[in-house]
């Protein structure tokens, strides 16, 4: 069944710092697994190695939006990096701006990443450092962000809203929604129908 995805709520986790790329988020000796399981273990694992990172803060266990600043997922094309920040909890991303390569491999996992100005956040950053319980509601249909009595304008480009809103992000489901298409496909093919 395909998953729509119009909202999302929850505590987030502030991530300072400009250009944090993908050999940071999962550094490349985690790249030899076959599938992605228990990358989730190793998220950040050499920058947590220096100690007070966010992702080690108690304050931010169980959060589930990300708050980052510019450029966020650069470097190599790793689809790694998302899939680690997701099987952390991570379900949605708030920047100033990302990688153009991470953004998509986000997007094929349903980890939406929404852009909102550097003095938003600024503010969302500095308004979770200050009450870690705040909890943030991202709203892609409005482009809105909610924390507390604050708010402020979020955005996707809109082929990628509409991907998400309508569940056109979900191949896999969309595949199974109509698997009967891909069977009788299948039949009219020599090569497949012998099987």
């Amino acid at each position: 069944m395909v998953q729509t995805i119009t909202t999302v709520e929850g505590r987030a986790v502030p991530m300072r710092g400009a250009d944090i790329d993908t050999d940071r988020i999962i550094p490349g000796r985690f790249l030899r697994t076959v599938t992605f399981e228990n990358l989730e273990q190793h998220v950040f694992e050499d920058d947590r190695k220096a100690g007070g990172h966010p992702f080690d803060d108690r304050r931010y266990a169980g959060a589930s939006i990300l708050l980052t600043n510019t450029n966020f997922g650069c470097g190599s094309s790793r689809e790694h990096a998302p899939q680690a920040l997701q099987r952390w909890g991570i379900q949605a991303v708030v920047g100033e701006s990302f990688a153009e390569i991470f953004f998509g491999n986000s997007m094929m996992i349903g980890m939406p990443c929404l852009t909102a100005s550097a003095a938003d956040v600024e503010r969302l950053q500095a308004l979770v450092e200050q009450q870690p319980e705040t909890v943030l509601r991202l709203d892609l249909a409005a482009g809105t962000c909610e924390a507390g009595a604050f708010r402020c304008a979020v955005t996707l480009p809109p082929k990628s809203r509409e991907a998400f809103l309508t569940g056109a992000w979900d191949t896999t489901g969309m595949l199974l929604d109509r698997f009967e298409q891909v069977e009788a496909a299948a039949a009219r093919l020599p090569y497949v129908s012998g099987f």
